[in-house]
């Protein structure tokens, strides 16, 4: 099964954004404009989050760009005029970012990240954006209070093997040691970002041997 890489990240995008984005191109509409990524309101007794995501957001906007492959996928749709894919062809992302580190609290209606960009690079870039920052906030958001509770005792994530996915649980691992997991069970956040690794044993391992004592001691 194809993942999701530096070729085909463009089209991880709601197809509205695209269909929006060469309206505004047929009407000459590219000026500039700023969009805000920010929450409207929290639950009650969870008034803060741990702003999260950005790493990898900026990576997103560095990269920005659709390949000749892409290009023809797009075509396939009959959707859009060849000026369009023309531009897209061409598109890399110029605009600007202001962002709230990554580990700081924030509240509703705070903007965690701020893109001035031409219309149609920011509506593009708008999909990935959300999802990237808001999962990423939060699970750092929920790990802040976990790490709150815990007081001076360690938690370690666990979630690999619960996660909806190998992404999420690359992002969850991150986003809970950003805010203040000592651990992670999953070895490949281990290998790509860097996050300590720590671990228990599996059921499994507990049946395989003659009891439970023998288990813990092996």
């Amino acid at each position: 099964m194809p993942w999701v890489d530096d070729c085909n990240v463009s089209l991880l995008t709601d197809l509205y954004e695209l269909t929006m984005g060469s309206s505004y191109h047929s009407q000459g509409l590219n000026s500039s404009a700023t969009f805000d990524l920010f929450i409207r309101d929290l639950p009650p007794r969870r008034n803060f989050l741990v702003a999260c995501g950005l790493e990898q957001a900026l990576d997103y906007l560095e990269a920005l760009h659709f390949t000749d492959e892409a290009i023809t996928y797009l075509d396939s749709l009959n959707l859009f005029p060849s000026e369009f894919l023309a531009y897209l062809g061409d598109l890399r992302f110029g605009g600007d970012v202001w962002a709230v580190p990554e580990g700081e609290l924030i509240f509703a209606r705070e903007p965690l990240l701020r893109v001035t960009a031409p219309f149609i690079e920011g509506q593009i870039a708008e999909t990935f954006l959300l999802n990237c920052v808001t999962f990423q906030t939060m699970i750092a958001s929920k790990a802040a209070r976990v790490a709150l509770a815990c007081g001076d005792r360690r938690f370690v994530d666990m979630s690999l093997r619960r996660d909806h996915g190998a992404d999420a649980a690359l992002k969850g691992a991150r986003a809970a040691y950003v805010a203040g997991a000592a651990a992670t069970s999953n070895v490949l956040a281990g290998y790509l970002y860097g996050v300590p690794l720590s671990g228990t044993m599996a059921h499994s391992y507990v049946m395989a041997l003659e009891d439970e004592l023998e288990a813990f001691r092996a």
